[in-house]
């Protein structure tokens, strides 16, 4: 198997650990490769603008093994997650962004871990396809990223070439995932074990905290968003939502969709199945009971909505989550 070069980048306001672990999943790969073979599999580099990079308020500083300047070919770039404002940080990075598109088209592979996929989405190469990234961030990546099809749900997404994955630990499901892809599964699965790591996680969906989209002007979504969040176990329609804000149903949907990337009835779903997650977490009451407080009256239904949103039946997430 031919050497391959791998790129990690050392971003201004970077997850460090994001960096490190990386660099350490490899350079693991290289050691049990190694014993056995004799020989090193990749070449691990850490990459920056300068030398040297200093994170966490001075608390770290970064050797940098290398510059953009001094690496022409890559096989595998992989930005680490990254803090602070989604946008700023990424514009504090601009520099990389001609590098890694050119590295792309010489055929070079792209992964973002976590918040990482700002990164990514910001170099232009995500445009029209699709990705993931934290869920806590989703609403803010649409909001910027409007022509990337956030697929917020998963813990890796996969296409052409360009690799992402979900909140915080889960990057380590992305790592294990392309240890599989350039090596093997029982590497993968060597790898999963000296790191105690649980190999296949896919999902991130229970551990997602609805937080509709309010990061827009249009005051009568707004404020129809407000109502639902006060209202949402009463009976509620899209005509009498219409008519209390003085809209036309297929205007208010428009503009509600266009606003929150949600149609009127998926928030209305999600603001209801974040109330009842947040019963079954105290536990006192029954399935049935947290059902009824939230505006449910079919048990089918709402133990079908909950699961196809969360990943879990309600029984699983009580037992999963209950204080």
């Amino acid at each position: 198997m031919q050497k391959k070069h791998i790129s990690i980048l050392s971003l201004k306001n970077a997850n460090y650990a994001s960096i490190v672990d990386a660099r350490a999943v490899f350079r693991k790969v290289n050691e049990l490769y190694k014993a056995e073979n004799k020989k090193e599999l990749f070449e691990i580099q850490i990459i920056g603008e300068t030398s040297e990079m200093t994170l966490e308020d001075g608390l770290l500083t970064i050797k940098n093994d290398a510059t953009t300047n001094e690496i022409t070919k890559t096989d595998l770039i992989i930005i680490p997650a990254i803090k602070g404002d989604m946008l700023s940080s990424s514009h504090y990075n601009r520099f990389f962004v001609d590098w890694i598109i050119k590295q792309y088209k010489q055929n070079a592979e792209v992964a973002s871990l976590c918040t990482g996929a700002f990164m990514l989405a910001f170099t232009g190469l995500l445009k029209d396809k699709k990705c993931t990234t934290h869920w806590q961030y989703a609403n803010e990546f649409r909001f910027y990223y409007p022509n990337v099809t956030l697929i917020d749900e998963k813990i890796i997404v996969e296409q052409n070439g360009l690799y992402s994955s979900g909140g915080s630990n889960a990057y380590w499901n992305l790592l294990l995932f392309l240890v599989e892809k350039y090596v093997s599964r029982e590497y993968a699965i060597l790898i999963a074990k000296y790191f105690v790591v649980n190999l296949d996680k896919m999902v991130q969906t229970p551990f997602i905290v609805f937080n509709g989209l309010k990061e827009h002007s249009d005051q009568e979504v707004l404020k129809a968003q407000e109502f639902i969040e006060n209202n949402y176990a009463e009976k509620i329609t899209v005509d009498d939502l219409s008519e209390k804000f003085f809209l036309t149903r297929r205007t208010f949907e428009r503009r509600f969709k266009k606003a929150t990337h949600c149609s009127i009835l998926e928030y209305l779903q999600k603001v209801r199945i974040e109330a009842s997650k947040k019963a079954l977490e105290i536990g006192r009451k029954s399935v049935d009971e947290i059902m009824l407080d939230v505006g449910y009256f079919d048990s089918q239904t709402f133990r079908e909505l909950f699961k196809k949103i969360n990943g879990l039946t309600p029984l699983e997430y009580r037992d999963k989550y209950k204080k």
